[in-house]
């Protein structure tokens, strides 16, 4: 399989996790892109990336990059992916996939016009222990499944300028955290046919918590809590007709599981394997296998889905008052 030319877009904290995963694992990066020259050349010199640009833009049309990894902040995802789609490049999007479900739907729509790969950045989905997860529950080791439980909290600054409490960047914990064990009751349960949510606002009007209730046609619930300023355990379980699976802190990185019988008797545990990073390299593993199979959408995050996960995030913000400020500019 010929190797894929990464170029990634924006320079910020994610960025410099992503690529140093990358290199770890030998996937090439040839290309960076930022608002600032200085701020691209700095980030290139720092991870030996050969080539800087000073401007989306330039990254976008560069030949020498196959694919882009986006990690702006959230209101700029679905522009900066706009770019590069326009040329012809396959991108890989930071979660949350864009800021609004519209957002999604129309990136959506680009992929299917230009015939190129786009793919949400919800590392977690892709690994080792969340495929071995799916394919013990695909296989009825706990039956029917009837609640999912997951939590996200974390302390993170509570500086009113911070982009996590900036609403005209995307801030609060629904988008930052929320996405991760909202995702993961999508991967796990599929799309709820109910949401209910609630939640608690800072004076900036960004959620500094969210607690979701998801109902599904066949009985079925997911629970969810996210906070940006109540650190906890970040444990997750799922509960089924013949059993339960207890996925250990922090259950959305590399970790361990258990699986258990109706009677608490342990039927398999999951340990992670020695792995050169954190884990973020096996998205973008993913990506280049969709590429080089002729492939356009991926079967552990499919587009289709990060869009209906969107329009499900859009649904909890009208339930909790949350209003981006591009949003209120659209409607007045």
């Amino acid at each position: 399989m010929a190797k894929l030319r990464w170029g990634i877009l924006a320079t910020g904290w994610i960025a410099d996790l992503f690529v140093q995963d990358l290199l770890d694992n030998e996937i090439e990066v040839t290309a960076v892109g930022s608002r600032s020259i200085e701020k691209a050349v700095a980030f290139a010199t720092k991870h030996g990336i050969p080539r800087s640009h000073g401007s989306y833009e330039a990254l976008a049309a560069d030949p020498e990059v196959d694919v882009v990894y986006i990690a702006t902040p959230h209101p700029f995802h679905a522009s900066a992916a706009e770019l590069c789609i326009a040329e012809g490049k396959h991108v890989l999007i930071e979660k949350s996939f864009t800021l609004t479900g519209a957002e999604a739907r129309h990136l959506l729509q680009l992929s299917r016009k230009h015939d190129v790969v786009v793919l949400e950045a919800m590392w977690t989905r892709f690994l080792p222990h969340m495929v071995r997860l799916r394919e013990a529950l695909a296989s009825g080791m706990i039956g029917e499944i009837r609640t999912l439980l997951a939590t996200h909290t974390q302390d993170l600054p509570d500086d009113p300028n911070h982009r996590l409490n900036a609403l005209e960047l995307g801030g609060g914990a629904l988008l930052d955290l929320g996405i991760y064990p909202i995702s993961f009751a999508f991967d796990i349960l599929g799309q709820p046919s109910e949401v209910l949510a609630s939640g608690r606002l800072k004076s900036t009007g960004a959620d500094a918590e969210v607690s979701t209730l998801f109902r599904y046609a066949n009985g079925a619930s997911a629970l969810t809590v996210s906070a940006s300023d109540a650190p906890g355990s970040n444990r997750a379980e799922i509960n089924g007709t013949e059993g339960h699976v207890e996925i250990d802190g922090v259950w959305y990185t590399p970790t361990s599981f258990r699986i258990y019988d109706s009677q608490k008797n342990l039927l398999e545990e999951f340990k992670p394997a020695e792995m050169k990073g954190r884990g973020m390299h096996f998205q973008a593993v993913e990506l280049e296998r969709l590429v080089a199979a002729g492939e356009r959408t991926s079967p552990i995050l499919p587009l289709e889905q990060s869009v209906a996960i969107m329009e499900t995030l859009d649904a909890i913000r009208k339930q909790i008052g949350v209003i981006y400020p591009s949003e209120a500019n659209k409607s007045g």
